[in-house]
C-alpha cells in the first residue's frame, strides 16, 4: 500500500494570534508561514509525489502552492474530510480565553468524550479523517502502483489523530504528539499495518530551546503556533 507524506499548514494569522481558527473564513498563512510554505518543494526534492490532497481551507491551499508551482504535473483534489476539527462555538475564540472552559479539561484528559458546542465530537473528526486515508490509500495504490508516495496537507489534531490511529493509539493518548507548523510526518501503510516512519519532522530544532515563559503541560488545541 501506498506511502502518506502528511504536512500541516504552515503557520497562519490565527496560530500568530492564539485564535482558534477551525473553519473561521480568510484564515491565510503569516509571514514565517509563507516562507515554511516556500521551503517545501526543497525539502522534498527526489521524492516522487503521485498526487496531492489538501483540506479545503485557504492556508493548506496556500502551503501546497509553492509544490504546485514547481511540479506543474501535479494538480491538488480537495478534500472536506481532512478539513480542520469543527470547532463550532469555539471557532475564532482566543485560545487563552477557551482555558477557563470546563470542557478544556476534557479535550486535554478524555479528548474521545469532547463535543464542541455547535461543532462536532474530537471521535468524528477522527473517523472522517481516518476513513478519507483509506480511502485515498486504495485510490492511489490502483492508479499507480503499490509503491506510491503521496501527500496530504491538513490540520495539527487531524494528524496527531491519524498517527494515533497508524499507532494502534486511543484517542485519549493523542494529546501527547505534537507536529509544529509546516511538519512532515510520513506513514507507510502495508496490508497488515502502517508504520510511522517520521514525526513531526522540520528540520529545526529551535522549539527545543528553553522558552522564558514554560510552556506548561496542556496541548495547543488546533496545533499551535510551533518555534518562536
Amino acid at each position: 500500500m501506498p506511502t502518506l507524506i502528511l504536512v500541516r499548514h504552515g503557520r497562519s494569522t490565527a496560530n500568530t494570534e492564539g485564535l482558534l481558527a477551525g473553519w473561521t473564513p480568510g484564515v491565510a498563512l503569516d509571514e514565517r508561514g509563507t516562507a515554511q510554505a516556500a521551503s517545501l518543494p526543497g525539502r522534498l526534492a527526489g521524492v516522487p509525489i503521485s498526487e496531492i490532497v489538501a483540506s479545503p481551507l485557504q492556508r493548506c491551499q496556500e502551503t501546497i502552492q509553492p509544490l504546485l508551482d514547481a511540479r506543474p504535473g501535479l494538480r491538488a483534489h480537495s478534500e472536506e474530510r481532512i478539513g480542520e476539527c469543527h470547532y463550532g462555538d469555539w471557532s475564532g475564540r482566543k485560545l487563552a480565553e477557551l482555558m477557563d472552559e470546563p470542557l478544556m479539561e476534557v479535550v486535554q484528559a478524555h479528548p474521545s468524550a469532547a463535543a464542541f458546542p455547535g461543532g462536532e465530537s474530537m471521535r468524528a473528526m477522527q473517523t472522517r479523517a481516518a476513513e478519507a486515508v483509506r480511502e485515498w490509500n486504495a485510490r492511489v495504490e490502483r492508479d499507480h502502483g503499490a509503491d506510491a508516495v503521496y501527500l496530504m496537507c491538513s490540520h495539527g489534531d487531524i494528524i496527531k489523530s491519524l498517527v494515533a490511529d497508524a499507532l494502534g493509539l486511543h484517542l485519549d493518548l493523542f494529546q501527547r504528539i505534537s507536529v509544529e507548523p509546516c511538519s512532515i510526518t510520513v506513514i507507510r501503510y502495508t496490508r497488515l499495518r502502517p508504520f510511522l516512519v517520521r514525526l513531526g519532522d522540520t528540520g529545526d530544532f529551535a522549539s527545543l530551546v528553553p522558552r522564558e515563559e514554560a510552556a506548561g503541560g496542556d496541548a495547543p488545541v488546533g496545533g499551535g503556533a510551533g518555534a518562536p
